[in-house]
């Protein structure tokens, strides 16, 4: 038959099928049930639910969510999930069913969570995604996505729900760690970057998933930093901000999107025709699927209020260019009736089964239904993978402080005393969406100090202190017990998006853990945990004001979700680590950092500000904004761009060629950096570009590039800079993209507020 020839052109192939299916088997393909619901294990083993059965035979079923996710939501634990061996035994029952037991034999689509990693049993947890913005490394993130990839596909996910593109403009926001940061361009790097690593050279490779870009679009800059809150923003700054990543990325091929759960100017971006085929489709050419959120279609009909029903809320979707419901109960319920009432038009759902099709056959799935075992045992979790997973971490580490150098710490010779709620707490440091990890395959930072010091980790103390969220303080008594005893408190701080793995709890009188029924939750950040406040939660700040009036020399190292404002830690400490959530080896990358194996030279994406009366504190805010308030001036306490390292670097000679142009031309602009520290060390060089004068406002300055370059001590390198119209548009008249001429402040160096800077003047023609 013409749709199972591969030698037929895609096209081809997606016609005939569609030519053959009924009603029914249309709908089928546009819904994604869930897909742990569709197994059982029993005594070792893979059997398929009857309910399962019933729908594939019952018209198909187009793809399947989170076949292979582990968590407290989905309620698969390690006793009751899938290794990865079994995984992708169970994807390949379930792919057998379907293609024999159904009337066409077409594949279903597998679809999974991979915002740092695998989001399934044995899959490598790397640092999420701020951590990684923080490394400034592109291509190591794009090594870590073929990583992604690899053992996602081995184990048949052809999908992934990632990446995140959203630009943060309020971390009070609880998604804001699954983000890389404020930046539009910096994101759109990585945007690119991750499309090219999920799909590879070929969606139908074994090693390869198709990228799904969300959310779609504005997510990031809620109101009031409320998950899914209204977004109140103009046309010209969503087409410069938060359609950039977007647009990259669907140039560099993306295979499918997601729209956001937020409204736009009184509009759901699930409903967004204007969105989701005037621009996606008709102006940028996006030809993949559109899938919605969890919920989303329901969502019209009892959140936003857009639809009357059920019914009407699946055909707006639909008919505004959605092609496939996560979940799939709108669409399941009501598209078939929709149709036959003559409230569908079935060209309308013949289009969007035309995608999901297209994308089925562009990753083989016809060709290629099912994986091997073998190859998913031996990849998931292998030991490149983890070494990766621990470069990342430590490139995403950022110093924030260190005063009279109070790092690196000295192995020899020294009590150490590993302070507070995350200092031993493996899920605090994995962020959200991870599956459950047996207690060996984290490293925490109290983990990583005992490995580095070896034989000498006996001279390491350890306290919790107190929770991340609870306010007892039985536990201050040890822990300024063991800070009297050192000779250096290493405070371990910050937040946790851990949810209940039923894990227990700790004894703070003794550090130990227990289990108990009545765990205490410490949650503060994560999907639908948002904040009114960027202080640390509970009473880790008043544990290390105790502990700080004990004389010793005190390091603090933050993990966490999102940027923290502590006036008192930033004035007090010796020195200050931000670490986010550095994943499975973020332990073992901290303690590298700490006794100076690997020089820190992460920087920041996000401004942190002093207060969270500052809000927003993004860097590039147009020049209008104003300069300070009663209290205290609008910078923030560490700036975009910001982080210390071991060594010094100095920057010297910047220059244009040419200094003038057309508004078509190029010129370099380049600047001499120099290691003139005493130890080798990594810098991340930035530029920025300001525009003296435009039609429309601008921001101040914005970042149009960047290069991480290593030196030797002593060592200087040129560092060159292409810029054209890429670096010099902007969203003008009409909507359109321009370059006027004029005046441009072209300014480089080590963050957005200490540049050397030169100009470059802008001529017509």
């Amino acid at each position: 038959m013409t749709y199972k020839d591969s030698s037929k052109p895609i096209t081809e192939r997606v016609e005939h099928l569609l030519g053959l299916m009924n009603l029914k088997e249309k709908v089928g393909q546009l819904i994604q049930p869930f897909g742990w619901k569709t197994y059982e294990v029993n005594e070792g083993r893979i059997t398929l639910t009857d309910s399962f059965k019933e729908q594939v035979k019952n018209g198909g079923v187009g793809s399947l969510y989170g076949t292979l996710r582990a968590d407290p939501w989905t309620g698969v634990t390690l006793e009751t999930g899938l290794s990865p061996r079994e995984g992708a035994e169970a994807v390949n029952h379930i792919q057998r069913y379907a293609i024999e037991q159904s009337r066409l034999g077409i594949p279903i689509l597998i679809g999974e969570e991979c915002s740092h990693g695998h989001m399934a049993i044995g899959g490598t947890v790397f640092p999420v995604p701020l951590s990684i913005g923080s490394t400034w490394n592109v291509d190591l993130y794009r090594d870590m996505c073929r990583a992604v990839a690899l053992e996602t596909r081995s184990q048949g996910g052809a999908v992934t729900y990632s990446p995140v593109l959203d630009v943060v403009r309020d971390p009070r926001w609880g998604r804001t760690e699954e983000c890389f940061g404020e930046d539009p361009y910096l994101i759109s790097e990585y945007a690119v970057a991750s499309v090219e690593g999920l799909q590879g050279e070929s969606l139908d490779s074994p090693s390869s998933v198709a990228a799904t870009l969300k959310h779609f679009v504005g997510y990031g800059s809620s109101e009031g930093g409320r998950n899914a809150g209204p977004v109140h923003m103009g046309t010209r700054e969503l087409m410069e901000v938060d359609m950039l990543p977007f647009k990259k990325a669907v140039e560099a091929g993306a295979a499918s999107i997601m729209p956001a759960y937020n409204e736009i100017d009184g509009v759901p971006c699930t409903v967004n025709t204007e969105l989701l085929d005037g621009i996606l489709r008709k102006e940028w050419g996006f030809d993949g699927m559109v899938i919605t959120d969890c919920g989303a279609i329901d969502m019209l009909a009892s959140g936003h209020d857009t639809a009357e029903d059920g019914m009407d809320a699946a055909v707006q979707a639909i008919r505004a260019g959605i092609d496939m419901e996560m979940s799939g109960e709108m669409f399941g319920k009501h598209l078939l009736k929709a149709v036959e009432s003559n409230k569908l038009e079935v060209s309308v759902l013949d289009e969007a089964v035309r995608r999901v099709l297209t994308l089925k056959f562009k990753l083989g799935l016809f060709e290629n239904p099912y994986v091997d075992p073998q190859v998913a045992e031996e990849v998931i979790g292998s030991e490149q993978h983890v070494g990766l997973a621990r470069q990342l971490a430590a490139e995403g580490i950022v110093l924030l402080k260190n005063e009279a150098k109070a790092l690196p710490l000295s192995k020899e010779g020294g009590v150490i005393a590993v302070i507070g709620p995350n200092a031993d707490q493996g899920y605090n440091q994995l962020g959200d969406y991870t599956s459950p990890q047996p207690p060996a395959s984290v490293t925490t930072v109290l983990d990583g100090i005992r490995a580095k010091l070896g034989d000498e980790a006996k001279r390491v103390l350890y306290a919790p202190g107190c929770r991340i969220k609870d306010d007892s303080r039985e536990g201050f008594e040890l822990a300024l017990a063991c800070a009297d005893q050192a000779d250096t408190v290493v405070m371990v701080l910050g937040g946790s998006s851990a949810r209940d793995f039923g894990e227990g709890t700790i004894d703070l009188r003794t550090g130990a853990s227990k289990v108990t029924d009545d765990a205490l939750s410490d949650m503060d950040c994560g999907e639908g945990i948002d904040r009114m406040t960027l202080q640390l939660s509970g009473v880790q700040l008043e544990l290390a004001q105790e502990i700080h009036k004990l004389g010793k020399r005190m390091i603090v190292v933050y993990i966490n979700g999102r940027p923290i404002a502590e006036p008192w830690i930033d004035e007090h400490a010796d020195a200050i680590l931000e670490a986010w959530y550095p994943g499975q080896e973020g332990g073992h990358a901290v303690a590298d950092i700490l006794f100076g194996d690997v020089n820190p030279s992460g920087k920041l994406t996000m401004s942190i500000p002093k207060h969270v009366g500052q809000l927003p504190a993004y860097y590039n805010g147009k020049r209008s904004r104003g300069k300070r308030y009663l209290e205290e001036d609008s910078q923030p306490r560490y700036p975009f761009g910001y982080g210390l390292s071991y060594t010094e670097f100095s920057y010297s000679d910047i220059q244009i060629t040419p200094e003038v142009i057309g508004t078509d031309g190029t010129a370099v602009v380049s600047v001499n950096v120099t290691n003139s520290g005493d130890r080798e060390g990594s810098e991340v060089v930035q530029l920025y570009v300001s525009d003296a004068a435009s039609k429309y406002t601008r921001p101040a300055r914005e970042l149009k590039g960047f290069q991480k370059i290593f030196l030797q001590s002593g060592e200087r390198c040129k560092v060159e800079f292409t810029v054209g119209p890429e670096q010099l548009q902007y969203i003008g008249q009409d909507y359109q993209q321009v370059v006027e001429p004029g005046l441009f402040r072209m300014m480089i160096g080590r963050h957005v507020n200490d540049t050397l800077s030169a100009d470059l003047t802008v001529q017509e023609g």
